[in-house]
């Protein structure tokens, strides 16, 4: 399984950016998709999170700015950033707890690459 993360890059604050993780492989479900971020010098922490039945989770941080959503048939997220601010500023990592088909149903979390998230004026 690979996870691709792309739509990082340098917004001014208030601006917006669209984050899409997409998941490829011997899929059978992707139970889990959503992010984490890490800026310099603090541990990764939680983003947003969705499962595959639509059930979301948000740090509160994010609450009322980002937007998760996903395309099952897909397995692709999209992270809607709204009103960004330089505290956001991290690399953001797509994370997928996903069940392939291997033989038998094997269930494992997967990490994608960073995309870099930069907010200053």
């Amino acid at each position: 399984v690979q996870l691709q993360a792309s739509g990082g890059g340098l917004v001014q604050p208030g601006g917006s950016l669209r984050l899409s993780c997409v998941a490829s492989g011997n899929i059978y479900i992707s139970n889990l998709l959503g992010w984490y971020r890490q800026a310099p010098g603090k541990p990764r922490e939680l983003v947003s999170m969705i499962t595959s039945s639509g059930r979301l989770n948000y740090t509160g941080s994010v609450k009322g700015r980002f937007t998760i959503s996903r395309d099952n048939h897909k397995n692709t997220a999209w992270l809607q950033m709204n009103n960004l601010q330089p505290e956001d500023t991290a690399v953001y990592y797509c994370y997928g707890k996903i069940t392939v088909i291997q033989g038998t149903l094997i269930t494992s979390e997967y990490w994608g690459q960073g995309t870099q998230v930069t907010v200053s004026s």
